[in-house]
């Protein structure tokens, strides 16, 4: 019998409360900035973290400063690529993930969080 748990998709809200415990300070190096998720379908809105000497904290809703980056995308998507299901850089290029403001900063995102296991 398959586990019923096996399809259950983690929430925006699960992956932004845990972010700042998945954040490696060593890499987030003198980064400071507040990263916006805007998702659009299903469940969408906004959720946001703000990394700062080298530690991280986040929240729902309208960012505490304004945002270096805003990601937007569906919340299937963004849900997928956060967990590792769907590659970030494959997601742009397809258009599923949106990005506006520092793309650089978008670029370092997937090193400076450990991925959940």
């Amino acid at each position: 019998m398959e586990d019923p748990m096996s399809e259950v998709q983690m929430t925006p809200d699960q992956i932004v409360d845990a972010m700042p415990g998945f954040l490696i300070p060593e890499k987030a190096g003198s980064t400071n900035a507040t990263i916006v998720f805007d998702l659009s379908g299903d469940g969408g809105g906004k959720w946001w973290v703000r990394v700062k000497d080298g530690k991280a904290d986040s929240g729902k809703g309208d960012p505490p400063e304004e945002p270096k980056l805003t990601l937007m995308a569906s919340v299937p998507d963004w849900v997928n690529i956060m967990t590792g299901k769907l590659d970030g850089t494959a997601a742009f290029m397809q258009g599923k993930l949106k990005t506006k403001g520092d793309l650089g900063l978008a670029m370092k995102m997937p090193a400076m969080f450990r991925r959940p296991s």
